[in-house]
């Protein structure tokens, strides 16, 4: 396994936003989380990735505790994580947006890269047909020239993915991909975490849009008021009683 969870707990104040979670993450599958609005799915993302520190409770990477690890590390370490709300540069060009991706695992860095320095253009050449290979994967390499700011929503999700991936994670956290999405950009994105599973990429992905969830997922684990209910495949999940009544308060099928 690459991700375990052991009783995870976290608290704001007196409410319990996680409560006693334990699932693992196998490397080179999907780990789906599901679950209403409010039910600790971001909370766990933020601390997978440092961002929070959990009050009960151990979470490892590759066997090893993350606890007292900042998001920076864990970056530099092979997490990372895309946002439900798109965080990308638009007055960068869809190239230079991946390109600093690849900068965090880089000697240059981000930083230093906005500036030129002798001794690492060997290093920013890499950087940047690094960059073009995932443009190409994803349909984009057309676009690499272009201010990020024109591109439709759908795009900038994928640019987003890139970029994150520009950084070669170990572990790939996705917030919501599909939000905003219609179905075909839904479709198009589905397709390429597909691909990115059979290479390989572990990934962990929150999502309210059960089609994708259904279409990629390895496992889905389900949270309702910060404890897991229910975890399965898609085809477990979508019978599970537990998980139909915490979405639909009736016996019927999850789509």
């Amino acid at each position: 396994m690459l991700l375990q969870l052991d009783g995870v707990t976290k608290h704001f104040g007196g409410i319990a936003a996680v409560r006693n979670v334990g699932f693992e993450a196998d490397e080179g599958k999907v780990l789906a989380l599901i679950g209403p609005n409010g039910a600790g799915k971001t909370t766990l993302f933020n601390l997978i990735t440092g961002a929070l520190e959990p009050d009960q409770g151990v979470i490892a990477l590759k066997g090893q505790t993350i606890k007292g690890l900042k998001p920076f590390q864990l970056a530099a370490g092979g997490v990372t994580r895309t946002f439900q709300n798109l965080q990308i540069f638009n007055s960068m060009t869809v190239l230079e947006n991946v390109m600093a991706g690849a900068y965090l695992r880089g000697k240059k860095g981000f930083l230093r890269s906005l500036f030129s320095y002798h001794g690492w253009c060997k290093e920013e050449k890499m950087i940047r047909e690094k960059s073009l290979v995932l443009l190409e994967e994803t349909g984009l390499a057309e676009t690499a020239g272009r201010p990020a700011s024109t591109l439709p929503f759908g795009q900038k999700r994928l640019v987003e993915i890139a970029r994150a991936l520009a950084s070669d994670p170990c572990l790939l956290l996705l917030d919501e991909p599909a939000a905003g999405l219609n179905s075909e950009e839904s479709a198009v994105l589905t397709n390429y975490i597909n691909k990115l599973r059979d290479r390989g990429t572990t990934m962990i992905l929150i999502e309210h849009d059960m089609e994708t969830v259904m279409n990629a997922a390895d496992k889905i684990i389900v949270l309702n008021f910060g404890e897991v209910i229910a975890q399965g495949t898609p085809a477990e999940i979508q019978a599970h009683p537990e998980v139909i009544k915490a979405y639909l308060g009736e016996d019927e099928k999850i789509a």
